[in-house]
């Protein structure tokens, strides 16, 4: 694997130490942060090991290996910066799905029970045809969305 060299100046340096030290930042900035503070190896550093960082961060060596490769090739910003997810989700509740959803949940629940629970609202959609299958959580989120939540 190829060796990354992370050379800090002072006003980066800086920066870095202006994000532990307070302020609202993610998690993920914060250790990036970090990872590259006790992996530069400029005049001002500390000067530790990958092995040393990796055991008090809690994170993996690849972990630094990616930050260290980042900060080199794409520079001191992109390195502390997430990328958004290319993954694309498909929605499951399209709204006719929605639709019978509601209309579902605004009828009298079955016999033997008081009013309609998420899970039983799921199952009937299952039952009647309208999806394949669906989760109770996908339920909840529709129905939290359409101001219908059922323990209200």
């Amino acid at each position: 694997m190829k060796k990354y060299k992370v050379t800090l100046k002072l006003k980066e340096r800086e920066g870095l130490l202006a994000i532990i030290k307070g302020g609202n930042h993610s998690s993920k900035k914060v250790i990036h942060a970090l990872i590259l503070l006790n992996c530069d190896e400029g005049k001002y550093s500390n000067k530790a090991k990958n092995e040393d960082v990796a055991k008090v961060l809690q994170v993996g060596a690849r972990t630094i290996d990616r930050v260290k490769k980042k900060f080199v090739e794409e520079g001191f910003e992109a390195a502390l910066m997430n990328r958004p997810t290319s993954r694309i989700y498909e929605k499951k509740a399209d709204g006719e799905v929605e639709a019978h959803l509601v209309a579902l949940s605004c009828s009298k629940p079955p016999s033997g029970f008081s009013r309609w629970s998420l899970r039983l609202l799921a199952d009937k959609m299952v039952e009647l045809e309208y999806v394949e299958d669906i989760s109770y959580e996908t339920v909840r989120r529709v129905l939290k969305k359409t101001n219908l939540s059922p323990g209200k």
